[in-house]
């Protein structure tokens, strides 16, 4: 059983599966299939992906296009600011962000559909990410949107994060192609 929180851009959307601690610890089931179907979410996830980031780190804001992938991130050790921003240009939300604090011991995930691009920075010493996608990485579709675009203003809780080369150069909304979903 999970509960579903909508957000402030359709389609993103907060998951919170039931979680049963005691003493021991807990346990908790990150992904059902007939749950997620029943929520209208997704449930053809086509690979599982790992990350482990140190305090400072921002990876994003990536997409891949034309064939997008939605993503169901979760933290697995630590804390994230996650976001989503909304880079359809058809869009009534085009350029719009929802941000979230993503924890190991909050248990949320966010769903993020395809349309928009994904980034996440680290508050604590390490964070650990795993996120399910809906459609496998291929490389030449890879892309970004730059993390600190002031037309998407996004409030990241850091400053002078830690970024990949590719992260940095990354273009800025207005200059991103004419994507469709």
């Amino acid at each position: 059983m999970i509960k579903l929180s909508p957000t402030s851009l359709p389609g993103v959307v907060i998951v919170e599966p039931k979680v049963f601690s005691d003493e021991r610890g807990f346990f908790m089931e990150n992904f059902n299939a007939r749950d997620f179907e029943e929520a209208g979410l997704p449930t053809d996830f086509v690979q599982d992906n790992h990350s482990r980031s140190v305090r400072g780190v921002l990876r994003g804001l990536h997409y891949q296009y034309p064939a997008w992938q939605g993503k169901l991130a979760r933290v697995l050790a630590g804390e994230v600011f996650d976001v989503a921003v909304d880079i359809r240009r058809s869009s009534m939300n085009f350029g719009r962000w929802f941000g979230i604090k993503l924890t190991a011991d909050n248990h949320k995930q966010l769903y993020i559909p395809g349309g928009f691009a994904h980034g996440f920075c680290v508050l604590s010493p390490v964070a650990e990410m795993a996120y399910k996608c809906t459609a496998l990485y291929e490389p030449a579709q890879d892309a970004g949107v730059r993390w600190n675009d002031p037309d998407i203003g996004i409030d990241w809780p850091i400053g002078d994060p830690i970024l990949s080369s590719k992260d940095a150069a990354a273009p800025r909304l207005a200059e991103l192609p004419e994507l469709s979903a």
